[in-house]
Protein backbone atom coordinates (compact mmCIF):
# COMPACT_ATOMS: atom_id res chain seq x y z
CA UNK A 1 0.00 0.00 0.00
CA UNK A 2 2.75 2.35 0.92
CA UNK A 3 4.62 1.54 -2.33
CA UNK A 4 1.23 2.14 -4.35
CA UNK A 5 0.96 5.60 -2.35
CA UNK A 6 4.58 6.43 -3.57
CA UNK A 7 4.47 5.27 -7.19
CA UNK A 8 1.07 7.55 -7.18
CA UNK A 9 3.33 10.27 -5.62
CA UNK A 10 5.46 9.94 -8.57
CA UNK A 11 3.26 9.47 -11.13
CA UNK A 12 1.51 12.76 -10.02
CA UNK A 13 4.96 14.56 -9.59
CA UNK A 14 6.04 13.27 -13.15
CA UNK A 15 2.89 14.31 -14.79
CA UNK A 16 2.73 17.85 -13.52
CA UNK A 17 6.75 18.35 -14.53
CA UNK A 18 5.55 17.37 -17.97
CA UNK A 19 2.05 20.02 -17.50
CA UNK A 20 5.14 22.58 -16.52
CA UNK A 21 7.14 21.39 -19.10
CA UNK A 22 4.78 21.78 -22.05
CA UNK A 23 3.33 25.36 -20.50
CA UNK A 24 7.17 26.37 -20.47
CA UNK A 25 7.38 25.20 -24.16
CA UNK A 26 4.19 27.16 -24.80
CA UNK A 27 5.49 30.37 -23.63
CA UNK A 28 8.59 30.22 -25.10
CA UNK A 29 6.97 29.84 -28.63
CA UNK A 30 4.28 32.27 -27.80
CA UNK A 31 4.59 34.93 -30.23
CA UNK A 32 5.99 38.27 -29.14
CA UNK A 33 2.87 40.62 -28.73
CA UNK A 34 2.43 43.53 -31.34
CA UNK A 35 4.07 47.25 -31.52
CA UNK A 36 1.42 49.61 -31.36
CA UNK A 37 0.63 53.19 -32.84
CA UNK A 38 -1.56 55.35 -31.87
CA UNK A 39 -2.72 57.62 -34.71
CA UNK A 40 -4.20 60.90 -34.19
CA UNK A 41 -5.66 60.99 -37.54
CA UNK A 42 -7.76 63.62 -39.32
CA UNK A 43 -9.74 62.20 -42.53
CA UNK A 44 -12.57 64.94 -42.53
CA UNK A 45 -12.55 69.05 -42.90
CA UNK A 46 -10.21 71.38 -44.52
CA UNK A 47 -6.91 69.40 -44.35
CA UNK A 48 -8.57 66.10 -45.28
CA UNK A 49 -6.52 65.37 -48.44
CA UNK A 50 -3.34 65.50 -46.05
CA UNK A 51 -4.60 63.87 -43.64
CA UNK A 52 -6.12 60.69 -45.67
CA UNK A 53 -3.03 60.82 -48.24
CA UNK A 54 -0.59 60.45 -45.24
CA UNK A 55 -2.34 57.91 -42.80
CA UNK A 56 -3.25 55.95 -45.82
CA UNK A 57 0.60 55.46 -46.91
CA UNK A 58 1.28 55.47 -43.32
CA UNK A 59 -0.61 52.34 -42.35
CA UNK A 60 -0.32 50.57 -45.89
CA UNK A 61 3.47 50.52 -45.49
CA UNK A 62 3.19 49.03 -41.63
CA UNK A 63 0.68 46.52 -43.40
CA UNK A 64 3.77 45.60 -45.99
CA UNK A 65 5.87 44.87 -43.17
CA UNK A 66 3.67 42.38 -41.30
CA UNK A 67 2.22 40.72 -43.90
CA UNK A 68 5.38 40.46 -46.05
CA UNK A 69 7.39 40.21 -43.54
CA UNK A 70 5.54 38.95 -40.69
CA UNK A 71 6.60 41.90 -38.59
CA UNK A 72 9.93 43.13 -37.28
CA UNK A 73 11.71 40.59 -35.55
CA UNK A 74 8.39 38.57 -35.71
CA UNK A 75 7.09 41.42 -33.88
CA UNK A 76 3.65 42.39 -35.71
CA UNK A 77 2.48 46.03 -35.80
CA UNK A 78 -0.99 46.99 -34.98
CA UNK A 79 -2.83 50.63 -35.23
CA UNK A 80 -5.90 52.41 -33.89
CA UNK A 81 -7.33 56.20 -35.18
CA UNK A 82 -8.34 58.45 -33.48
CA UNK A 83 -10.21 61.13 -35.06
CA UNK A 84 -9.01 65.05 -34.65
CA UNK A 85 -10.23 67.25 -37.45
CA UNK A 86 -6.95 69.08 -37.55
CA UNK A 87 -8.37 70.68 -33.82
CA UNK A 88 -5.79 70.89 -31.15
CA UNK A 89 -8.27 70.31 -28.66
CA UNK A 90 -9.39 67.22 -30.29
CA UNK A 91 -5.57 66.01 -30.97
CA UNK A 92 -5.24 65.95 -27.30
CA UNK A 93 -7.65 64.07 -26.09
CA UNK A 94 -7.23 61.74 -29.09
CA UNK A 95 -3.62 61.82 -27.48
CA UNK A 96 -4.76 60.60 -23.80
CA UNK A 97 -7.14 58.35 -25.05
CA UNK A 98 -4.32 56.06 -27.18
CA UNK A 99 -0.78 56.73 -25.54
CA UNK A 100 -1.36 53.86 -23.19
CA UNK A 101 -1.31 50.92 -25.95
CA UNK A 102 -3.53 48.48 -26.90
CA UNK A 103 -4.59 45.15 -25.32
CA UNK A 104 -1.06 44.69 -23.53
CA UNK A 105 0.60 46.59 -26.86
CA UNK A 106 3.44 49.29 -26.12
CA UNK A 107 3.12 52.27 -28.25
CA UNK A 108 5.76 53.10 -30.28
CA UNK A 109 5.58 56.92 -31.04
CA UNK A 110 3.16 59.50 -31.91
CA UNK A 111 2.96 60.83 -35.41
CA UNK A 112 0.13 63.66 -35.52
CA UNK A 113 0.69 65.61 -38.65
CA UNK A 114 -0.18 68.75 -36.78
CA UNK A 115 2.19 71.61 -36.01
CA UNK A 116 -0.64 72.49 -33.39
CA UNK A 117 -1.19 69.33 -31.80
CA UNK A 118 2.67 68.56 -31.83
CA UNK A 119 2.99 71.88 -29.56
CA UNK A 120 0.03 70.70 -27.13
CA UNK A 121 1.38 67.46 -26.75
CA UNK A 122 5.49 67.89 -26.60
CA UNK A 123 5.66 67.76 -22.97
CA UNK A 124 2.69 65.46 -22.46
CA UNK A 125 5.13 62.77 -24.82
CA UNK A 126 7.90 63.93 -22.89
CA UNK A 127 6.79 62.70 -18.98
CA UNK A 128 5.63 59.66 -20.87
CA UNK A 129 8.71 58.71 -22.69
CA UNK A 130 7.13 58.33 -26.06
CA UNK A 131 8.66 59.60 -29.10
CA UNK A 132 6.81 62.37 -31.32
CA UNK A 133 7.55 62.59 -34.62
CA UNK A 134 6.92 65.67 -36.25
CA UNK A 135 8.24 64.44 -39.87
CA UNK A 136 8.84 67.58 -42.03
CA UNK A 137 7.76 70.43 -39.45
CA UNK A 138 7.12 71.17 -35.82
CA UNK A 139 9.30 72.94 -33.63
CA UNK A 140 12.63 73.94 -35.22
CA UNK A 141 14.46 73.75 -32.22
CA UNK A 142 13.25 70.37 -31.34
CA UNK A 143 16.34 69.71 -33.70
CA UNK A 144 18.72 69.78 -30.67
CA UNK A 145 18.16 66.40 -29.20
CA UNK A 146 20.02 67.46 -25.80
CA UNK A 147 16.77 69.57 -24.53
CA UNK A 148 14.08 67.79 -27.09
CA UNK A 149 14.59 64.15 -26.59
CA UNK A 150 11.75 62.58 -27.54
CA UNK A 151 10.68 65.23 -30.37
CA UNK A 152 12.49 64.44 -33.95
CA UNK A 153 11.29 66.51 -36.58
CA UNK A 154 12.63 63.85 -39.23
CA UNK A 155 14.05 64.83 -42.73
CA UNK A 156 13.48 68.45 -42.93
CA UNK A 157 12.55 71.46 -39.91
CA UNK A 158 11.12 74.49 -40.89
CA UNK A 159 14.19 76.65 -40.75
CA UNK A 160 15.88 74.36 -42.99
CA UNK A 161 13.07 74.18 -45.15
CA UNK A 162 13.43 78.16 -45.91
CA UNK A 163 16.97 78.04 -46.09
CA UNK A 164 17.10 75.79 -48.99
CA UNK A 165 14.05 77.85 -50.48
CA UNK A 166 16.59 80.82 -50.20
CA UNK A 167 19.73 78.84 -51.40
CA UNK A 168 17.25 77.98 -54.70
CA UNK A 169 16.40 81.35 -55.53
CA UNK A 170 20.44 82.22 -55.06
CA UNK A 171 20.95 79.58 -57.15
CA UNK A 172 17.94 81.05 -60.24
CA UNK A 173 19.73 84.31 -59.33
CA UNK A 174 23.25 83.08 -60.30
CA UNK A 175 24.70 83.12 -56.73
CA UNK A 176 23.79 84.14 -53.57
CA UNK A 177 25.11 87.46 -54.19
CA UNK A 178 23.00 88.28 -56.07
CA UNK A 179 19.83 88.21 -53.97
CA UNK A 180 21.53 91.93 -52.49
CA UNK A 181 17.91 93.89 -53.39
CA UNK A 182 15.54 91.15 -54.07
CA UNK A 183 12.45 91.37 -52.85
CA UNK A 184 10.49 87.81 -51.46
CA UNK A 185 7.20 87.90 -50.14
CA UNK A 186 5.81 84.96 -47.48
CA UNK A 187 2.44 84.39 -48.07
CA UNK A 188 1.81 81.98 -44.57
CA UNK A 189 -0.82 80.24 -42.85
CA UNK A 190 -1.79 82.06 -39.93
CA UNK A 191 -1.11 78.78 -37.42
CA UNK A 192 1.75 78.44 -35.16
CA UNK A 193 3.11 76.33 -38.27
CA UNK A 194 2.69 79.20 -40.66
CA UNK A 195 4.53 81.59 -38.19
CA UNK A 196 7.46 79.58 -37.58
CA UNK A 197 9.64 80.49 -40.48
CA UNK A 198 9.53 84.23 -39.65
CA UNK A 199 12.35 85.01 -37.37
CA UNK A 200 14.81 82.95 -39.66
CA UNK A 201 13.52 84.31 -43.63
CA UNK A 202 14.29 87.72 -41.58
CA UNK A 203 17.88 86.51 -40.42
CA UNK A 204 18.47 85.32 -43.87
CA UNK A 205 17.43 88.74 -45.78
CA UNK A 206 20.03 90.47 -43.40
CA UNK A 207 22.62 88.11 -44.48
CA UNK A 208 21.96 88.32 -47.72
CA UNK A 209 20.61 91.93 -48.21
CA UNK A 210 17.39 90.93 -50.21
CA UNK A 211 13.59 92.17 -48.89
CA UNK A 212 11.37 90.17 -46.95
CA UNK A 213 7.73 90.82 -46.25
CA UNK A 214 5.65 88.50 -44.46
CA UNK A 215 1.64 88.40 -45.03
CA UNK A 216 -0.72 86.32 -43.55
CA UNK A 217 -3.39 84.44 -44.45
CA UNK A 218 -6.17 83.44 -41.78
CA UNK A 219 -7.11 79.60 -41.31
CA UNK A 220 -7.89 77.88 -43.57
CA UNK A 221 -7.20 80.14 -46.18
CA UNK A 222 -10.24 80.29 -48.61
CA UNK A 223 -10.52 84.46 -48.24
CA UNK A 224 -7.03 85.97 -49.65
CA UNK A 225 -7.89 88.90 -52.18
CA UNK A 226 -6.68 91.56 -50.01
CA UNK A 227 -3.68 89.22 -49.81
CA UNK A 228 -2.71 89.25 -53.68
CA UNK A 229 -4.10 93.21 -53.85
CA UNK A 230 -0.66 93.82 -51.59
CA UNK A 231 1.46 91.20 -53.16
CA UNK A 232 0.64 92.85 -56.68
CA UNK A 233 1.35 96.46 -55.39
CA UNK A 234 4.55 95.20 -53.58
CA UNK A 235 5.71 93.63 -57.36
CA UNK A 236 7.91 90.86 -55.14
CA UNK A 237 10.53 88.89 -57.79
CA UNK A 238 9.26 85.72 -55.74
CA UNK A 239 6.45 84.47 -53.35
CA UNK A 240 7.46 82.00 -50.92
CA UNK A 241 4.20 79.96 -50.10
CA UNK A 242 3.74 78.39 -46.61
CA UNK A 243 0.16 77.09 -46.91
CA UNK A 244 -1.72 73.83 -45.95
CA UNK A 245 -4.54 72.65 -47.58
CA UNK A 246 -7.48 74.46 -49.34
CA UNK A 247 -5.44 77.52 -49.09
CA UNK A 248 -2.76 76.66 -51.61
CA UNK A 249 -4.59 76.08 -54.78
CA UNK A 250 -6.78 79.29 -53.27
CA UNK A 251 -3.40 80.88 -53.49
CA UNK A 252 -2.61 80.12 -56.87
CA UNK A 253 -6.24 81.01 -58.67
CA UNK A 254 -5.47 84.52 -56.77
CA UNK A 255 -1.75 84.84 -58.16
CA UNK A 256 -3.30 84.26 -61.51
CA UNK A 257 -5.69 86.49 -61.22
CA UNK A 258 -3.50 89.46 -60.25
CA UNK A 259 -0.89 88.39 -62.39
CA UNK A 260 1.57 86.97 -60.74
CA UNK A 261 3.53 83.91 -63.04
CA UNK A 262 3.11 80.67 -61.12
CA UNK A 263 6.81 79.63 -61.57
CA UNK A 264 8.02 82.75 -59.32
CA UNK A 265 5.30 81.12 -56.58
CA UNK A 266 7.53 78.55 -54.52
CA UNK A 267 5.88 76.25 -52.49
CA UNK A 268 7.15 74.69 -49.31
CA UNK A 269 6.82 71.13 -48.12
CA UNK A 270 3.08 71.32 -47.20
CA UNK A 271 2.19 73.38 -50.24
CA UNK A 272 3.12 70.57 -52.58
CA UNK A 273 0.95 67.71 -53.14
CA UNK A 274 -1.70 67.09 -56.51
CA UNK A 275 -4.22 68.49 -53.75
CA UNK A 276 -2.66 71.85 -54.10
CA UNK A 277 -2.18 71.86 -57.68
CA UNK A 278 -5.08 70.18 -59.88
CA UNK A 279 -7.81 72.41 -58.20
CA UNK A 280 -6.16 75.37 -59.19
CA UNK A 281 -6.46 74.06 -62.98
CA UNK A 282 -4.49 76.39 -65.27
CA UNK A 283 -4.14 78.65 -63.03
CA UNK A 284 -1.12 75.85 -60.96
CA UNK A 285 0.87 75.28 -64.74
CA UNK A 286 4.47 76.44 -63.80
CA UNK A 287 4.10 76.26 -60.24
CA UNK A 288 7.05 75.16 -58.21
CA UNK A 289 7.27 73.77 -54.47
CA UNK A 290 9.84 71.82 -52.83
CA UNK A 291 9.94 68.10 -52.15
CA UNK A 292 11.62 65.10 -49.76
CA UNK A 293 9.69 62.69 -51.49
CA UNK A 294 8.56 62.84 -54.73
CA UNK A 295 5.78 60.96 -56.50
CA UNK A 296 5.51 57.78 -58.12
CA UNK A 297 4.38 53.97 -57.80
CA UNK A 298 7.19 52.82 -59.64
CA UNK A 299 9.95 52.70 -56.72
CA UNK A 300 10.48 49.22 -55.42
CA UNK A 301 8.69 49.46 -52.02
CA UNK A 302 6.06 51.12 -53.68
CA UNK A 303 5.72 48.12 -56.12
CA UNK A 304 5.84 45.83 -52.88
CA UNK A 305 2.72 47.70 -50.86
CA UNK A 306 0.74 47.27 -54.53
CA UNK A 307 1.40 43.81 -54.90
CA UNK A 308 0.85 42.77 -50.69
CA UNK A 309 -1.49 45.19 -49.52
CA UNK A 310 -3.72 47.09 -52.29
CA UNK A 311 -3.91 44.32 -54.96
CA UNK A 312 -5.05 42.21 -51.68
CA UNK A 313 -7.61 44.21 -51.10
CA UNK A 314 -6.09 45.85 -47.84
CA UNK A 315 -5.12 49.48 -49.39
CA UNK A 316 -6.12 52.32 -46.81
CA UNK A 317 -7.05 54.82 -49.27
CA UNK A 318 -10.65 55.08 -50.18
CA UNK A 319 -9.46 56.63 -53.31
CA UNK A 320 -7.24 54.68 -55.57
CA UNK A 321 -5.74 57.13 -57.88
CA UNK A 322 -4.20 58.31 -54.76
CA UNK A 323 -1.93 55.88 -54.30
CA UNK A 324 1.56 57.22 -55.43
CA UNK A 325 0.57 60.56 -54.98
CA UNK A 326 2.74 62.82 -52.73
CA UNK A 327 0.96 62.81 -49.27
CA UNK A 328 0.85 58.78 -49.84
CA UNK A 329 4.34 58.83 -50.30
CA UNK A 330 5.04 61.00 -47.45
CA UNK A 331 3.05 58.83 -45.14
CA UNK A 332 5.22 55.65 -46.80
CA UNK A 333 8.15 57.73 -45.72
CA UNK A 334 7.23 57.68 -42.81
CA UNK A 335 6.15 54.50 -41.92
CA UNK A 336 9.72 53.36 -42.92
CA UNK A 337 11.50 55.70 -40.53
CA UNK A 338 9.57 54.53 -37.63
CA UNK A 339 9.72 50.77 -38.31
CA UNK A 340 13.13 51.37 -38.95
CA UNK A 341 13.47 52.87 -35.64
CA UNK A 342 11.29 49.97 -34.15
CA UNK A 343 14.18 47.86 -36.16
CA UNK A 344 17.36 49.49 -34.94
CA UNK A 345 16.14 49.55 -31.22
CA UNK A 346 15.60 45.87 -31.61
CA UNK A 347 19.08 45.08 -32.28
CA UNK A 348 20.07 46.72 -29.15
CA UNK A 349 17.11 45.65 -26.45
CA UNK A 350 15.83 42.24 -28.16
CA UNK A 351 13.68 40.85 -30.38
CA UNK A 352 10.42 42.07 -28.76
CA UNK A 353 7.57 44.95 -28.54
CA UNK A 354 9.21 47.92 -27.07
CA UNK A 355 8.66 50.91 -24.88
CA UNK A 356 8.33 54.23 -26.04
CA UNK A 357 12.04 55.08 -24.37
CA UNK A 358 13.72 52.07 -26.17
CA UNK A 359 12.05 53.28 -29.72
CA UNK A 360 13.15 56.77 -28.78
CA UNK A 361 16.92 55.23 -28.52
CA UNK A 362 16.40 53.20 -32.05
CA UNK A 363 15.03 57.06 -33.58
CA UNK A 364 18.08 58.38 -32.49
CA UNK A 365 20.63 55.69 -33.97
CA UNK A 366 18.57 55.61 -37.60
CA UNK A 367 21.16 56.03 -39.97
CA UNK A 368 20.00 55.25 -44.08
CA UNK A 369 22.62 55.19 -46.17
CA UNK A 370 22.74 54.12 -50.17
CA UNK A 371 22.72 50.76 -49.43
CA UNK A 372 20.08 50.73 -46.61
CA UNK A 373 18.06 52.82 -49.21
CA UNK A 374 18.02 50.33 -51.97
CA UNK A 375 17.54 47.30 -49.03
CA UNK A 376 14.69 49.43 -48.27
CA UNK A 377 13.37 49.76 -51.66
CA UNK A 378 13.40 53.29 -51.13
CA UNK A 379 16.27 54.77 -53.55
CA UNK A 380 15.48 58.28 -54.89
CA UNK A 381 12.02 58.26 -52.65
CA UNK A 382 14.14 59.06 -49.04
CA UNK A 383 17.26 60.77 -49.28
CA UNK A 384 20.27 59.24 -46.86
CA UNK A 385 19.52 60.38 -42.85
CA UNK A 386 21.60 59.85 -39.78
CA UNK A 387 20.33 60.97 -36.45
CA UNK A 388 22.10 61.46 -33.34
CA UNK A 389 21.73 62.14 -29.59
CA UNK A 390 22.25 66.15 -30.81
CA UNK A 391 20.68 65.93 -34.23
CA UNK A 392 16.73 64.83 -34.34
CA UNK A 393 16.69 65.98 -37.96
CA UNK A 394 19.06 64.42 -39.66
CA UNK A 395 18.87 65.57 -43.41
CA UNK A 396 17.96 69.14 -44.19
CA UNK A 397 17.75 68.60 -47.76
CA UNK A 398 14.79 69.62 -50.63
CA UNK A 399 14.43 68.73 -54.07
CA UNK A 400 12.45 71.03 -55.99
CA UNK A 401 9.71 70.49 -58.72
CA UNK A 402 7.28 71.61 -60.96
CA UNK A 403 3.94 71.18 -62.31
CA UNK A 404 3.07 70.82 -65.59
CA UNK A 405 -0.54 70.51 -65.46
CA UNK A 406 -0.89 67.27 -64.76
CA UNK A 407 1.86 66.32 -62.49
CA UNK A 408 5.25 67.05 -61.03
CA UNK A 409 8.61 66.67 -62.95
CA UNK A 410 11.62 66.92 -60.81
CA UNK A 411 13.53 70.29 -62.03
CA UNK A 412 16.44 69.73 -59.53
CA UNK A 413 19.10 67.65 -57.49
CA UNK A 414 19.34 68.03 -54.14
CA UNK A 415 19.73 71.27 -52.47
CA UNK A 416 21.17 71.28 -49.17
CA UNK A 417 20.16 74.13 -46.43
CA UNK A 418 22.58 75.88 -44.63
CA UNK A 419 22.79 74.06 -41.15
CA UNK A 420 26.05 75.46 -40.16
CA UNK A 421 24.56 78.55 -39.80
CA UNK A 422 21.24 77.50 -38.27
CA UNK A 423 22.34 75.71 -35.97
CA UNK A 424 23.36 78.40 -33.41
CA UNK A 425 19.65 79.74 -34.31
CA UNK A 426 18.43 76.50 -32.91
CA UNK A 427 20.61 75.81 -30.04
CA UNK A 428 19.62 79.31 -28.80
CA UNK A 429 16.34 78.51 -29.20
CA UNK A 430 16.67 75.53 -27.17
CA UNK A 431 18.61 76.94 -24.56
CA UNK A 432 15.87 79.39 -24.44
CA UNK A 433 13.48 76.59 -23.79
CA UNK A 434 15.42 74.60 -21.18
CA UNK A 435 16.14 77.36 -19.12
CA UNK A 436 12.04 78.39 -19.09
CA UNK A 437 11.53 74.59 -17.90
CA UNK A 438 14.65 73.77 -15.84
CA UNK A 439 15.81 71.38 -18.14
CA UNK A 440 19.36 70.20 -17.89
CA UNK A 441 20.79 69.22 -21.43
CA UNK A 442 21.80 66.32 -22.05
CA UNK A 443 25.60 65.50 -21.96
CA UNK A 444 25.47 63.83 -25.93
CA UNK A 445 29.65 62.89 -25.43
CA UNK A 446 29.16 61.58 -22.15
CA UNK A 447 25.79 59.38 -23.60
CA UNK A 448 27.96 57.86 -26.36
CA UNK A 449 30.91 57.01 -24.35
CA UNK A 450 28.95 55.31 -22.16
CA UNK A 451 27.91 52.93 -24.33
Amino acid sequence: MKNRFHRLLHLTALAAAVGLASVGAQAQTKAPSEQYFPLQSYRVGPYAAGGTGFFGGFIDYLQLVNQRDGGVGGVKFSWSECETEYVVEKGVECYERLKKGLNGAPAAATNPLSVGIAYATLERSTADKLPLITINHGRTDSTDGRVFPYVFPLQLNPYSEVSAIVNYIGQQSGGLDQLKGKKIVTLYHGSPYGKETIPVLDILARKYGFQVQHVEVPHPGNEQQSQWLTIRKEKPDWVILRGWGVMNPVALKNAQKVGFPANKVIGNIWSNSEDDAAPAGDAAKGYISITTHPSGTEFPVLKDIRKHVVDAGKGNLADPKRFGNVYYNLGVVNGILNVEAVRVAQAKFGKRALSGEEVRWGFENIHIDDARLKQLGASGLLQKLKLSCADHEGGGAVRFQQWDGKGWKLISDWVQADRALLRPIIEESSAKYAKEKGITPRDCAKELAAR
